[in-house]
């Protein structure tokens, strides 16, 4: 058993040890986990829970060191250094299912790819790429040491494994026993304030490598290799992710980097289709009709609003139905079917690069094997009663029916609120564009240059309205999005998961929930109800019905335009401040730190010293990293048609998004512990949700929102030359008003009055309905098809993988067979 003394005691002089040991002070064994505290005044229950529980952890096999706050550089907090020796990793691998190698792997490895040189500059060394050979793996089972390759057992387990191990110890040592219950777990001891943190340790600094011979400075090589901006066109050292942070995080770097890769290709398609409208502007007749003084300066248009709006002249709006073009061309319906194309490949090739994953990574039937094994603290404790567990014939905590279904009641009656409080403040949203656009109409309604210079002519009422409405509704969202986070954190608390996967899956699915109506309800209001519930001159619909709002009007452009401004000013403005807070945030908080590390490095600044300044990586630390990447793809996708350069802003917000994470999991944060994870989990059904949604989506917009399917219905049916020449007025309805000299005109299909059907919508009217319902429901199943197509087509586990996996199991069964033939217990 380990004494606790500290270093003066034993007569070490600090200022002898190397800054970048992680061992003990015999420098031998590796310390795998550190916890620190500080005492307070009235800490004696605190004194009493650390004795109970360091006496517990060194019963369990665990070995401990206490550095004294006397030689620390703050003089105030102790450290207590733990090691996990042999016996105790060995026992736990065997517990935990570990798998481990047995053989080396003897399959060739087939890579030819064409003009392998061309991507040269793009690769990394392969001590980095590759750090350990490839090996068949077994689960650890002590009984059968010599049946694994085990050629030193202090190097055995690498140190991710090893930190897991022994927060798998520390997650359910006791620290006071009592008739009732033990209570247990280093996080209870977090939370009531006992130690101050507990974290492993990283194995140098990141900025050189470690002085110490023994130890790895995988830390330095991730900053060198992965971490640095200018690294942004290099690939990610996967194998050194997962070796050093653990699957679950370098499976999530693996997607990430995917996702980014297959952006690639939907930006560029999605360049190309902008540029056509942007070099498409001469064919564009309608455009030129409103601009035209002939024709756009000779129709008077009626007022948008009531009482403050005026007439106006149809070609006041000439900018805003030119910027409109740029998105609303034959390009758009295209881009719509590709996009519903490419989230299929996206999917389906992801599913394949996660089926290799699993494999190279050992991560074949891990949920079976220790998942289910894994209760969590929080649940052991909250839930009293206990049952006989049928499979394991041991009695397990249970949360009763009658405690659930409250639980879950009160869980989504609490849901239900929060989005009823999200559609509240949108609808606050839409009665301020109602109400202001009064306003900025009266200010521009002789002239939109009247009273704004340099830029007024690129300004209207209905771009003023929808840039102020989109910059107020994101200030909103941000403000929501604090509040959200608490309250589903606190939902899920109440609930009581009952492993920590399923606490991960009910937060995701809140959280996912929250922010999709959070960000997208904005989105969904232009492209789907703005100008389509208006009404005619003489009987206009009002918001409610009752109030003196008016419903907002669609630009004679269309609706497009602002749904691409809504789009462009919330996403990018999230994307921004995303970066910004993820990168300033750390930084700010650990700069102390860092100057003191940097400032003084030959000082008595120890290993476990520098990590403790660093910022803790919460258990939901991944959690938000997804959140904020699937919320980008819901805007990608849904709403893609609308803004074609939208692929592109989350492409280049992605390199940096890889680099900002990298840099700030190497530098900024304490070392994670290492945990399993054989995919992305619940994310993965959220993505494929988005993607089914995001077809129907598009083909409404394309119907609906865009006049694509109008300007068809003209040319084909209509026009006497299949050309546009007459779609402005064509599209026009006529209103009289008695004294005025001409008709006033506004934006419908409706009879003129005087005519035995006044103010009723002509059958033009039905053909452009029927032929939207008819392009959504083509458009819908030519995209479903190919989805379930290309589905079919590309198996989710490549052949080679499913071989390698097949000759593994083969040689497992062949082995254990011949070990248990020559070795008999």
């Amino acid at each position: 058993m380990c004494s606790r003394y500290s270093n003066l005691e034993v007569g070490v002089d600090k200022h002898q040890q190397s800054k970048d040991s992680v061992f003990f002070r015999d420098g031998k064994r590796r310390i795998d986990f550190v916890l620190s505290y500080v005492d307070d005044r009235d800490g004696e229950r605190k004194q009493e829970r650390r004795r109970e529980y360091e006496a517990n952890l060194q019963k369990a096999g665990l070995e401990l060191e206490t550095e004294d706050k006397s030689v620390s550089d703050d003089r105030k907090t102790y450290f207590v250094k733990i090691h996990a020796p042999w016996e105790v990793l060995a026992t736990y691998a065997d517990v935990l299912k570990i798998k481990v190698p047995f053989k080396e792997n003897d399959i060739p490895v087939h890579q030819d790819i064409p003009m392998d040189w061309l991507f040269t500059p793009f690769r990394l060394p392969d001590h980095v790429m590759n750090p350990e050979p490839d090996y068949f793996t077994s689960p650890f089972n002590k009984g059968k040491i010599d049946f694994f390759l085990i050629d030193d057992k202090e190097t055995f387990f690498p140190p991710s494994v090893r930190n897991r191990i022994v927060y798998y110890i520390l997650a359910r040592c006791p620290y006071h026993k009592t008739d009732r219950e033990d209570k247990k777990g280093i996080k209870r001891l977090l939370n009531n304030g006992t130690y101050g943190s507990a974290f492993p340790l990283h194995d140098s600094r990141y900025w050189k490598p470690s002085r110490d011979s023994n130890s790895e400075s995988e830390r330095f090589n991730l900053y060198k290799h992965w971490a640095q901006f200018f690294s942004f066109f290099k690939e990610q050292p996967l194998n050194l992710i997962r070796k050093y942070y653990g699957e679950k995080i370098g499976i999530y770097f693996a997607w990430l980097g995917f996702y980014t890769e297959m952006l690639f290709f939907a930006a560029v398609v999605g360049l190309i289709c902008f540029l056509y409208g942007l070099f498409t502007f001469d064919d564009n007749v309608w455009s030129k009709e409103i601009c035209s003084e002939e024709i756009g300066g000779n129709i008077i248009m009626c007022p948008l609003c009531d009482k403050k709006c005026g007439y106006w002249k149809l070609n006041s709006t000439c900018n805003s139905s030119w910027q409109s073009h740029m998105f609303d061309n034959v390009g758009t319906v295209f881009f719509a079917i590709f996009m519903g194309i490419w989230v299929t490949l996206f999917l389906e090739f992801w599913k394949r690069r996660q089926a290799r994953l699993e494999y190279e990574w050992d991560l074949v039937d891990f949920e079976e094997e220790q998942q289910q094994l894994q209760l969590r603290p929080e649940y052991e404790t909250k839930c009293t009663s206990r049952r006989l567990n049928r499979v394991t014939q041991e009695m397990e905590p249970y949360l009763p029916v009658t405690s659930q279904c409250a639980r879950t009641f009160l869980s989504g009656a609490t849901v239900i609120f929060w989005i009823s409080l999200i559609i509240a403040c949108i609808i606050g949203v839409i009665a301020y564009r109602l109400a202001v656009y009064a306003a900025f109409a009266s200010i521009m309604k002789d002239s939109p240059t009247n009273n704004i210079h340099m830029v007024g002519s690129l300004i209207t009422p209905q771009l003023a309205t929808s840039v102020t409405a989109s910059c107020i509704n994101f200030v909103i969202i941000m403000i929501l999005n604090l509040m959200y986070e608490r309250v589903a954190i606190w939902i899920t608390d109440m609930e009581i998961p009952k492993t920590h996967l399923e606490y991960e899956n009910k937060l995701t699915v809140k959280m996912f929930l929250f922010q999709f109506v959070n960000y997208y309800s904005s989105c969904f209001y232009v492209a789907f109800f703005k100008g389509k519930f208006v009404g005619h001159p003489g009987d206009y619909i009002y918001m409610f019905g009752w109030s003196k709002l008016r419903n907002e009007e669609c630009d004679p452009g269309g609706c497009l335009i602002e749904l691409t401004t809504q789009l462009v000013i919330v996403m990018s403005g999230k994307q921004v401040w995303g970066n910004v807070q993820e990168a300033l945030v750390p930084w700010v908080m650990n700069r102390w730190g860092s100057r003191k590390a940097r400032s003084h490095p030959e000082s008595r600044y120890s290993r476990w010293e520098q990590d403790h300044d660093l910022q803790n990586f919460g258990h939901l630390g991944l959690f938000y990293e997804y959140l904020e990447m699937v919320i980008q793809f819901g805007f990608i996708t849904l709403f893609v048609a609308s803004f074609p350069l939208a692929p592109l802003l989350a492409l280049l917000n992605n390199i940096i998004e890889v680099r900002v994470d990298a840099w700030k999991f190497t530098t900024q944060f304490r070392r994670p512990v290492a945990s399993k994870a054989h995919s992305i989990g619940a994310w993965q059904e959220i993505l494929n949700g988005v993607a089914v949604l995001s077809v129907v989506t598009n083909a409404f917009i394309v119907a609906f929102t865009s006049d694509m399917i109008p300007r068809l219905v003209y040319m084909y049916a209509y026009s006497n030359d299949l050309s546009m020449k007459g779609y402005i007025n064509n599209s026009l309805s006529v209103f009289n008003i008695s004294g005025f000299s001409e008709d006033n005109r506004y934006r419908d299909y409706r009879y003129p009055s005087g005519h035995e059907k006044e103010y009723s919508h002509t059958m033009q009217f039905w053909h452009i309905l029927a032929a939207k319902l008819a392009f959504i429901i083509i458009m819908e199943h030519v995209a479903f098809m190919v989805k379930f197509f290309v589905a079919w087509m590309i198996p989710d586990v490549p052949s080679e993988v499913k071989a390698r996996i097949k000759r593994e199991r083969y040689l497992i069964q062949e082995y254990l067979h011949n070990y248990e033939v020559f070795f008999p217990a």
